[in-house]
């Protein structure tokens, strides 16, 4: 998390806050730092730009802190990207691109990438307790993300040489054929809830398919995608194919978005970060857009369900990673019938979690990633007292340092109210009562946003029916943010365009080329 010296900070309505006072000259500022874990264990940081398969000092020598939000104190600090350095990096993968990279034997792409996940394994331990520090979610929390990175390298890795092309029979007067090639290079955009995991979801396909990339981390936790950008070298990819870059929205990012030498952006964030993302890249050189933006999503509770797992379901789908989940199931519908009896488990459920020291056995919630993330769930609750809502558990913040904030659920919400409808990213569930199945739909649709819901019954028909009719790229029943590396994930509505994971992701990651040729009808 970025801390600025100024008493004001100016909220910008693209990308990130930027404070010209928050950077610092350090040209002396070595390129690497011994840092010493919560754990006790140290380890060397890289804090450099990852360009050209080497850590550097960015052209201005400027660097920016990074903080721990589960005490707010400094970390250390990293090297901050500007647009010079980010068209050094764009260089350097286009190079790479036109190498061999794009080239090669797709299984010469697949192995470096087991490389390269076979290396995370064996630093598994380290990277999560990186992603827990800076972060401040929950070492088991971090450890979990970890997991599925290395899986989805796998994955990745296993399906480089697996993007056939197809021929197309129009008869014996052609030879027709259509293939599957790389679009060149691609500036990601990651952000700051699960920096690991996004890192691999948007390297992995992208690498298989033999792009190359240009990758900005989130300001506020850069360290775990340096870290990773080490073991990349040490997986023997070539130089320049993966290029890492720290630096800020309005900046950073928007040099990456209007680069005439990117083909494709992938970013995941806001709506609103998201549709500015789009404008560039339209008045830019057309690039190609993939976007995971926001979500309000519905987690529905049947009279049928099973209440204690229902419960559960609940408590991951909204207080898991501390609520900072892009899909998190912060609208709860309950069907009439248990209302009391789910509503009343829920806030004992809410409860009992332990938030704290994220790595603390046994904690569950971590800190929020930020003083302005804390500061903005705070404000909701004060909104959903005063629209009228019934405050049920939580709604205030724990301690006095570090930004935690305890597990919160309002009762009584209406679809009028700003908690209802506006997405406040933290551990906040709203709760509404139904009585049908189409009232849950109706209301469940009712949003802006379609990235995710959860479905809570023993009967089939009705898991199948309202799945069907719920406006939401993925569902889950009878679970909650559940994911799997081969199955897709990606919003309907203002929720986003493309699909993460699964064989989908590398539709991002590819275009179609079509040879038709002419040929002779017999020997001549």
């Amino acid at each position: 998390m970025l801390r600025t010296t100024t008493t004001k900070v100016n909220l910008l309505k693209s990308f990130s806050v930027y404070s010209s006072s928050a950077a610092r000259f350090y040209s002396s500022l070595p390129l690497s730092q011994t840092i010493t874990l919560p754990t006790g264990q140290t380890y060397e940081q890289p804090v450099g730009l990852f360009i050209n398969g080497e850590f550097v000092k960015s052209q201005q020598h400027k660097t920016f802190e990074v903080l721990n939000p589960s005490t707010e104190e400094e970390i250390c600090h990293v090297y901050e990207a500007r647009e010079d350095d980010v068209n050094l990096a764009v260089d350097a993968a286009h190079k790479a691109f036109h190498s061999e990279w794009s080239k090669c034997d797709p299984a010469i792409r697949g192995k470096y990438l087991n490389n390269l996940a076979d290396l995370m394994e064996a630093n598994k331990d380290t990277l999560a307790a990186i992603e827990s520090m800076d972060n401040g979610k929950a070492l088991s929390m971090a450890q979990g993300d970890v997991g599925l990175v290395i899986n989805y390298l796998r994955y990745c890795a296993g399906y480089a040489d697996k993007l056939y092309g197809k021929l197309v029979d129009t008869g014996s007067n052609y030879f027709n054929y259509v293939k599957r090639e790389p679009i060149g290079v691609c500036g990601q955009i990651i952000p700051w809830n699960f920096p690991l995991l996004m890192w691999s979801w948007k390297i992995g396909p992208a690498l298989a398919a033999g792009n190359t990339v240009v990758l900005k981390t989130a300001e506020s936790t850069p360290l775990s995608a340096l870290y990773a950008a080490k073991l990349v070298k040490e997986a023997g990819i070539p130089n320049g194919v993966v290029n890492i870059v720290s630096g800020f929205g309005k900046i950073t990012g928007e040099a990456i978005s209007m680069h005439p030498k990117i083909k494709k952006l992938a970013f995941t964030g806001s709506t609103a970060t998201g549709k500015h993302i789009m404008k560039a890249a339209a008045d830019s050189n057309l690039k190609k857009v993939t976007l995971e933006l926001g979500g309000k999503s519905p987690n529905i509770v049947f009279n049928d369900a099973d209440v204690k797992k229902a419960v559960q379901n609940l408590i991951v789908g909204i207080f898991y990673n501390s609520g900072e989940v892009c899909c998190a199931g912060s609208r709860v519908f309950i069907q009439e019938g248990i209302y009391d009896e789910v509503l009343e488990e829920f806030k004992k459920a809410a409860e009992h979690l332990k938030v704290g020291d994220p790595f603390e056995d046994g904690v569950f919630q971590g800190a929020q990633t930020s003083q302005q993330q804390l500061s903005k769930i705070l404000s909701y609750v004060e909104s959903g007292k005063t629209e009228g809502a019934t405050l049920v558990a939580g709604g205030e913040r724990l301690g006095n340092k570090g930004y935690f904030v305890k597990p919160t659920i309002f009762a009584d919400v209406t679809p009028k109210m700003k908690i209802y409808s506006e997405e406040i990213f933290g551990p906040f569930a709203v709760v509404t009562k139904f009585k049908t199945a189409d009232e849950a739909i109706e209301m469940a649709n009712d949003s802006e946003y379609g990235l995710a819901a959860g479905i809570h019954t023993k009967s089939l028909d009705t898991a199948t029916y309202v799945a069907n009719k719920l406006e939401a790229g993925t569902v889950w029943v009878n679970t909650y943010n559940d994911f799997h590396s081969n199955m897709p994930f990606g919003g309907f509505k203002q929720s986003g365009i493309g699909r993460e994971m699964g064989e989908a992701a590398f539709e991002n990651y590819t275009q179609w080329k079509t040879v038709r040729i002419a040929v002779n009808d017999g020997p001549q």
